[in-house]
């Protein structure tokens, strides 16, 4: 057995592996394992401290000596750390190790600062309910906040009972099929168990965050895959289908099939993080005939030979799409020029530029006119 095999055989034997440990996670805490610490994965986060579960247990963890003045880089729940062996109760978390992925929102439109939600993930399940009315522009959003960070968003619609109506099914299904190129889109009612064997094949291994809007059925479908009513669930108003913040702390739980679940609360706002290759990913369809476009930077507003706007008109491509395609792009643009001093010095260029060639087309066509 050579060096690589005995490294993975150790990792794969490790008491955190159930957790996500792997030969990797295992090179990148080598030298602090040099220094007698305690690797861990954070299971909770709370006001300034975490819980952290080790080889030796779950144990109280303080954050005071790896609070950074970039609120991107503080202790997340899914972070792998190094902890104190041994003392007091809080002992202190002494580093993190590199992050492999990152779940990032905006923490709000009039703001530039992103706030992690989740870390190391590897699946990101957006729950939808079908107890209220699709919303496909909040879908595509979830979806290129998942693509964005690193992970592999899946599409849950949840509480499918309650559309008892195959056909309708079919067609709320064909709608997020289109809004979600490349995503696997599943329908579940975790109240009868439906759906949920195929969700366990496509998530039962490495980390998932489940993500979604109060109300959405996520605690539900914690407990499903947990196998335990670990997350209390409250009924959601009968009123307007919303639910209250049953999760009100990101929490990370083990399931019985494999890798480990991280429920987050309720989110009403999901804004964009410096998330243009993700939006890219959720508007595949578009991006791809935007190269088919005469002018290489073409805004698909109003200029001559515009593939994208043309496929518009032959209804290859929904309106609304291009809408939302617009309106996240413009978004994204807007939150990253706020952190980028020379990109939003050439958007501004970019708009002067724009609006001198609008102003000329249109004094040409009114020349025409005049001949």
């Amino acid at each position: 057995m050579n060096l690589s095999s005995l490294s993975a055989s150790s990792a794969s034997s490790h008491p955190l592996a159930p957790y996500g440990w792997d030969q990797g996670w295992e090179a990148e805490f080598a030298s602090h394992a040099e220094q007698g610490l305690l690797p861990g994965r954070v299971v909770r986060v709370d006001r300034g401290q975490c819980d952290v579960v080790t080889p030796a247990g779950v144990v109280r963890a303080d954050t005071e000596f790896v609070v950074p003045r970039d609120p991107m880089k503080v202790v997340c729940t899914g972070d792998w750390v190094a902890v104190d062996p041994e003392g007091g109760d809080p002992r202190y978390v002494r580093t993190l190790l590199p992050r492999r992925t990152a779940f990032v929102r905006s923490t709000s439109s009039k703001r530039s600062e992103g706030q992690i939600l989740a870390a190391n993930v590897d699946h990101a399940v957006v729950a939808v309910s079908l107890a209220m009315e699709l919303d496909l522009g909040r879908v595509e959003r979830f979806l290129a906040l998942a693509w964005e960070s690193g992970a592999q968003p899946v599409v849950v619609l949840t509480k499918d009972d309650l559309v008892p109506d195959p056909v309708t099914r079919g067609h709320l299904v064909e709608d997020v099929q289109t809004s979600a190129p490349g995503v696997p889109v599943l329908t579940v009612s975790a109240l009868h168990g439906e759906g949920l064997d195929t969700l366990v094949a496509l998530v039962g291994s490495g980390t998932t965050v489940l993500l979604g809007q109060s109300g959405a059925g996520k605690s539900t479908l914690a407990n499903a895959l947990v196998g335990a009513d670990v997350m209390e669930v409250q009924a959601a108003r009968d009123v307007d289908g919303k639910g209250r913040h049953t999760t009100t702390t990101r929490n990370l739980l083990a399931m019985p099939s494999g890798g480990v679940l991280i429920d987050t609360p309720g989110l009403r706002g999901v804004g964009l993080f410096d998330a243009g290759s993700g939006v890219g990913a959720v508007f595949a369809e578009i991006e791809e005939l935007a190269a088919r476009c005469r002018f290489k930077d073409c805004s698909h507003e109003a200029e001559p030979g515009c593939a994208v706007r043309s496929a518009v008109t032959d209804g290859e491509l929904p309106a609304r799409r291009l809408e939302s395609y617009r309106k996240l792009m413009r978004e994204n643009q807007w939150i990253v020029a706020k952190t980028d001093a020379r990109l939003r010095a050439e958007i501004k260029k970019d708009w002067k530029r724009r609006g001198a060639e609008g102003r000329a087309a249109l004094q040409a066509k009114r020349g025409g006119h005049h001949r």
